[in-house]
């Protein structure tokens, strides 16, 4: 009876001095830093959601989605957030698949001039270079959509990829460029700062689309399907928290993009309500995705659905 008891005694000291099992590291990289919509990421590291989803989550940021598929491709990120265009990318070769929409129509984007430039409307581009952040990305196809729609061809607007927002800025002041498509809220902080104003948002120029989505290594999807469920899951709890707790979403949001809580508040308001709730592709939107690789010269046909994205973790639950 004695060397039972110490026998259990001792199986209580083992468990009381072994470590709890350790949250598993996920590398998760934004196509940038500074746009508003990437900061549910951020709300849930500093929630602690991603960790009771057992997450331990190591956020960057890329300069753009060329630059962030260039990570997946050398294994430098485990997920990527990044524009629906940047699925071409899956196409040339990228080995990663796109796992769920996050963001549906460009709401958060926008034509940003400086703040005493002549131009005043969306006519006065034409002809006119305006900055984005990477061939193939969502910003060179909406200055593409605005030719497109406005019926200018090659006479229109001429996309010049700068990279962010510190080369735009400078490109701007030197004349580089004579205007940058960007985030909404960027575009509000500098009109604050009557360094630059907006002109339009990109929505008139888009109607069915997929502004953001998520992507996973092919390698995750197959050995670790696991994680890249929790990962969703995290997300989706984020938004519902940011929902209920505007608040506390602006504080953590303002800071993590370097913006004024007014500014925050603003994006929240505009932004809030256009997250994806379940993960899931429209069948329309995918259709305008498809074609606006052709349109960017990214592919040169069509590609199948199960080249760019698979639909085994959607609807998220």
């Amino acid at each position: 009876m004695r060397g039972m008891f110490r026998a259990v005694l001792c199986c209580l000291t083992v468990l009381a001095v072994t470590p709890a099992v350790a949250a598993e590291k996920l590398r998760v990289v934004k196509a940038v830093a500074f746009a508003w919509t990437f900061t549910p990421l951020d709300v849930g590291i500093q929630t602690g959601i991603f960790a009771k989803h057992g997450l331990e989550v190591e956020a960057s940021a890329a300069a753009g989605d060329a630059k962030l598929q260039q990570a997946l491709t050398a294994d430098s990120a485990d997920i990527g957030i990044g524009s629906g265009p940047g699925m071409a990318f899956m196409a040339k070769g990228v080995p990663a698949k796109t796992v769920a929409v996050m963001y549906g129509v460009p709401k958060n984007m926008a034509v940003m001039v400086a703040y005493d430039s002549p131009i005043k409307t969306v006519d006065d581009l034409k002809g006119k270079k305006l900055g984005c952040t990477t061939v193939g990305s969502l910003t060179h196809w909406i200055g593409g959509r605005i030719n497109q729609v406005k019926g200018w061809g090659s006479s229109g607007i001429t996309m010049v990829p700068i990279g962010g927002m510190p080369p735009a800025r400078a490109a701007m002041k030197t004349g580089q460029i004579d205007g940058y498509i960007g985030a909404l809220e960027s575009g509000y902080a500098l009109e604050e700062q009557k360094e630059w104003r907006v002109i339009t948002s990109a929505t008139p120029f888009v109607e069915d689309f997929i502004t953001h989505v998520f992507f996973a290594r092919e390698e995750l999807i197959q050995k670790k399907p696991e994680m890249v469920k929790a990962f969703l899951r995290g997300w989706m709890e984020t938004i519902a928290f940011m929902k209920a707790n505007k608040d506390k979403t602006v504080e953590i949001t303002s800071k993590v993009i370097n913006v004024p809580p007014s500014v925050a508040a603003r994006a929240y308001d505009e932004q809030i309500g256009n997250f994806s709730t379940d993960g899931t592709f429209d069948p329309k939107a995918v259709a305008v995705l498809k074609a606006s690789f052709l349109d960017m010269g990214l592919l040169k046909e069509t590609p199948t659905d199960d080249t760019i994205l698979t639909k085994q973790f959607v609807p998220i639950k």
